[in-house]
């Protein structure tokens, strides 16, 4: 069976076919600055050959229609016939209280979806659109939706609740959501079946760690608290985003910036985190270089500052869980980035999380175990895969509809 993955953004699509027939990945590529000047999609082909079109990208359909098009064409293509998709899995961020797993999308799942515009405003809509777009030019491939809040749905009302008026939660559904959460399933299931242990008996904290980022605490096999919230922006220091703010702070600065809630939105998105701290980059390489060759002060406060926080999530979770078994890293910074993993795991040998300094030293972007041979928690590198997540919901529900 082929499923094709899209990522759909406000001047983007992500694609990727996979074959899961034979476990590989057919077509890899986006399709960049839809709508604006120098549009072009890119594609990856299984042979690591890049190719890029430039092309006139006026919306989301016609940017499909060139994804189609490139994955059927004589020359870079790796479909004989459109035929050969057998169903088309999207990416959605937010599915609200609405939904708590992935879904065939109907004209009913459709109109749910769009009733949770208001909880995403900037990712929803163009979510949407490409399944519009799909619905047009492939009218009888199934399409199913997989959502970024849902694996965190199981979360207890204490720990989703805010301390407001509940009258407001009612009103407007607000609460904690959490994100990131296909990348919290997938690297969770993913690590209990590399270290060989039951997930539905494991307590685990997964550290999901890039531009964006945060943690959530697993139990049993379901996710009962997680870092992010409302929106993506509370919980952990980011790349640019603030993360955890006392809410008298963001009144302060608007009263004293004489700036509204536009303005005050996308300073704490847009212009805070390590970006803002260092006033150096949101980029870890850039800040590490800047921290450690420089002597950047302001580097080592924002690098020192993003750890001290994961850390003071890791315990309050091994707090909520009553201990740890696993403790996972994903991410491009989680994966790859051996010195974030050193500063998060320094002295928490008393919690049972013993880091080995060399394996981690040597270890960017594989599967492995990092923690000393005596250690009680296992500390695990997984490698992230949202794509291949969504691809298996997919193919799963496909399948569920032809029985």
């Amino acid at each position: 069976m082929k499923i094709l993955v899209l990522n759909c953004g406000s001047s983007s699509i992500k694609y990727k076919l996979f074959d899961l027939a034979t476990n590989e990945v057919a077509a890899n590529g986006v399709v960049d600055k839809i709508g604006l000047k120098g549009s072009a999609i890119k594609l990856e082909r299984p042979d690591g050959q890049k190719v890029l079109l430039e092309g006139e990208i006026l919306d989301h359909q016609t940017g499909i229609e060139y994804i189609l098009g490139v994955m059927t064409s004589e020359k870079h293509g790796c479909l004989k016939d459109l035929e050969e998709i057998s169903a088309v899995g999207h990416r959605v961020v937010h599915g609200g209280e609405k939904f708590n797993g992935s879904v065939l999308v109907t004209d009913e799942v459709v109109e749910m979806m769009e009733k949770c515009i208001s909880l995403a405003p900037l990712h929803n809509p163009p979510n949407l659109k490409g399944i519009e777009s799909m619905k047009e030019l492939l009218p009888d491939v199934p399409q199913v939706a997989v959502f970024d809040t849902a694996f965190h749905q199981t979360m207890p009302d204490y720990a989703y609740m805010y301390g407001i008026p509940y009258s407001l939660y009612q009103k407007y559904s607000i609460r904690r959501y959490g994100f990131h959460g296909t990348s919290h399933r997938f690297v969770s299931e993913k690590a209990c079946e590399f270290l060989n242990r039951d997930f539905k008996s494991q307590r685990i904290i997964t550290c999901h760690l890039g531009n964006g980022a945060s943690i959530a605490a697993i139990t049993n096999g379901v996710s009962v608290d997680t870092s992010m919230g409302f929106t993506p922006v509370e919980g952990l220091i980011m790349g640019t985003r603030a993360g955890d703010l006392d809410l008298g702070a963001a009144t302060y600065i608007m009263d004293n910036e004489h700036i509204g809630t536009a303005s005050l939105n996308t300073l704490i998105n847009k212009h805070s985190g390590v970006l803002g701290i260092s006033g150096v980059s949101s980029d870890f390489r850039e800040l590490e270089k800047a921290a450690y060759q420089d002597q950047n002060e302001r580097a080592i406060l924002a690098l020192n500052m993003f750890t001290y926080r994961i850390k003071k999530y890791i315990g309050s979770y091994i707090a909520a869980l009553g201990g740890v078994d696993v403790l996972v890293f994903t991410g491009g910074i989680g994966e790859n980035d051996t010195q974030v993993r050193a500063m998060i795991c320094d002295n928490m040998e008393y919690l049972g999380i013993k880091l080995n300094e060399e394996v981690n030293a040597k270890l960017r972007g594989k599967e492995a175990q990092i923690q000393e041979q005596n250690a009680k928690v296992k500390i695990v590198v997984i490698p992230t895969d949202e794509e291949l997540m969504i691809a298996r919901d997919t193919n799963d529900i496909v399948n569920e509809l032809a029985n």
